[in-house]
């Protein structure tokens, strides 16, 4: 059965101080034993305690930078922790980062079956599902074409279209999508809903309050990488809402 746990889970990146080391400092460190570009630690996730079982549809929410995103790339196996054990069990399908990946002197067809492949496709499974992939995407002849002449719309449209067409049994969604013209748009998030029917659990990170509200039976709030609040959606959304209007109201 599809589960997710995460015990006493932490994330710390490391980074350089500097984007490059000039020829002096270099030097004076080489000469004074000291690294010339040392590492800084910025903690991104902190002692996340999470358990989501088969069946759950959990949303996520929080202020920009509080690790929704960075969660999710956890979740998916992107970010491996620095603390604490990650446990995910079912075949992971991730709607975040779509246009990432993409061979862009490969047609659109050839893109389809490269992304299938990294979705757990074989090239039989893939094969079946292509025509029905190219139909949703509406592109037609530029299919035939590299994808470098795409327009950023298409792109989407394209990995959307290849990204939603697995059966997945664990769904990572950041944001609900908002692809194309009007009429691409309800399209897409009809399909994103059937999706979200056939997933065993859902984690859906979004600030739409609403649409937590609407899918999701319990909500996580992160804040500065650690879980502040997690319980009913409508409770811990009214929760935040009640953070946010506070200061407002103080000033």
């Amino acid at each position: 059965m599809a589960h997710i746990r995460l015990d006493d889970v932490s994330l710390t990146f490391k980074i350089r101080k500097h984007s490059r080391t000039s020829l002096k400092d270099f030097l004076i460190g080489r000469l004074f034993g000291r690294a010339e570009n040392p590492y800084m630690e910025v903690p991104a996730l902190k002692g996340l305690d999470l358990h989501v079982e088969q069946g759950e549809r959990l949303g996520v929410l929080g202020h920009n930078g509080a690790g929704k995103s960075t969660l999710l790339k956890l979740l998916a196996g992107v970010y491996q922790p620095t603390g604490g054990v990650r446990n995910v069990e079912g075949r992971i399908s991730s709607l975040f980062d779509l246009v990432l990946g993409f061979e862009s002197e490969s047609s659109g067809w050839d893109n389809i079956a490269y992304r299938g492949y990294l979705q757990g496709e074989t090239p039989k499974s893939i094969k079946a599902k292509q025509q029905a992939i190219a139909d949703f995407t509406e592109l037609g002849d530029f299919l035939n074409m590299p994808v470098r002449y795409y327009s950023a719309g298409m792109l989407v449209r394209l990995a959307f279209a290849i990204a939603t067409a697995v059966d997945p049994e664990i769904l990572l969604i950041d944001e609900v999508l908002a692809v194309g013209d009007l009429a691409f748009h309800q399209k897409a998030r009809a399909r994103m809903l059937e999706m979200m029917d056939r997933a065993h659990l859902m984690v859906v990170v979004s600030h739409d309050l609403n649409t937590l509200q609407d899918l999701c039976s319990r909500v996580v709030w992160l804040d500065h990488g650690t879980i502040r609040m997690q319980g009913p959606a409508r409770e811990v959304v009214a929760a935040y809402l009640a953070s946010v209007a506070a200061p407002a109201a103080a000033a």
